[in-house]
C-alpha cells in the first residue's frame, strides 16, 4: 500500500502587510491567527481566468447564511465553488465589508496615507498578474461584524484567540492574496495589529 505524502509550506505574514501566491487544486490552506483578534482579508482568483474570483456576496446567496460551516463551499462571482471549508475553530467571520483603503482612514479617523488592506492586496497580487481592481471584496477571516434588529452595523473585537485557524481546500488552481489588516483605530483587530500564518499542504 502506497503512503500519502504531504508537502507543507509555511509563511508568516507580518502585521499590517500582505502576501500573495499561487496554490494548486487540492491544496489545503490553513490560515492561523497567531496571537488572537487579528482580521485577515482573504481573496482568491481562478489562476486560469483572473476575472473569475471569490465572491462573498454570491457565497451568502447560495448558502443563505453569512456563517460558513465546515463542509460548505465558498463560491465565485460565476456561482461556481472555488474553495471548501474544511475546519474552522472560530466560526465568526465577515462577508459584508470591502477591504479598508486609505480614503476610509481619512473619512473615519482623519488620517492620511494610512496602510490598508486594499494596498496590501494590490502589492501582493500585482506581481502575480492581477491588476488593482476598483475595490477588493474579501472574505474577512476572524472579523466580527454584528447587525442588530434595527439594521445598525457594529464591528466588535474578534472572537479568535491565539492559535485559532481556518482550513480550506482549493477546488481549482487559485491565485490567493491575504492581508493582515492594519486597522488599530477600532475594535476590528482589538486595537492592536499582529502577524498571521499561512500553511499550504499539498497531498501527493
Amino acid at each position: 500500500m502506497s503512503s500519502v505524502q504531504k508537502d507543507k509550506q509555511t509563511y508568516v505574514i507580518p502585521a499590517k502587510t500582505g502576501y500573495g501566491l499561487y496554490v494548486s487544486k487540492g491544496s489545503i490552506l490553513r490560515i492561523t491567527d497567531l496571537e488572537g483578534q487579528q482580521v485577515v482579508d482573504f481573496v482568491a482568483f481562478d489562476t486560469n481566468d483572473m476575472n473569475h474570483r471569490l465572491d462573498p456576496g454570491v457565497t451568502m446567496d447560495v448558502l443563505r447564511t453569512c456563517r460558513i460551516k465546515p463542509g460548505q463551499n465558498l463560491y465565485s462571482n460565476r456561482y461556481e465553488p472555488l474553495l471548501k471549508m474544511i475546519k474552522d475553530t472560530v466560526g465568526v467571520h465577515d462577508s459584508f465589508n470591502s477591504a479598508c483603503r486609505p480614503e476610509m482612514y481619512e473619512v473615519l479617523y482623519g488620517k492620511s496615507n494610512h496602510a490598508s488592506c486594499y494596498q496590501n492586496l494590490n502589492e501582493a497580487l500585482q506581481p502575480l498578474g492581477i491588476q488593482p481592481p476598483n475595490q477588493h471584496y474579501p472574505f474577512n477571516l476572524f472579523m466580527n461584524t454584528v447587525i442588530n434588529e434595527s439594521g445598525d452595523v457594529s464591528v466588535l473585537t474578534p472572537d479568535s484567540r491565539a492559535g485559532d485557524y481556518v482550513e480550506m481546500e482549493a477546488l481549482r488552481d487559485l491565485t490567493i492574496g491575504l492581508s493582515a489588516c492594519p486597522c488599530e483605530e477600532s475594535a476590528c483587530n482589538g486595537y492592536h495589529c499582529t502577524p498571521i500564518q499561512l500553511d499550504i499542504s499539498i497531498v501527493r
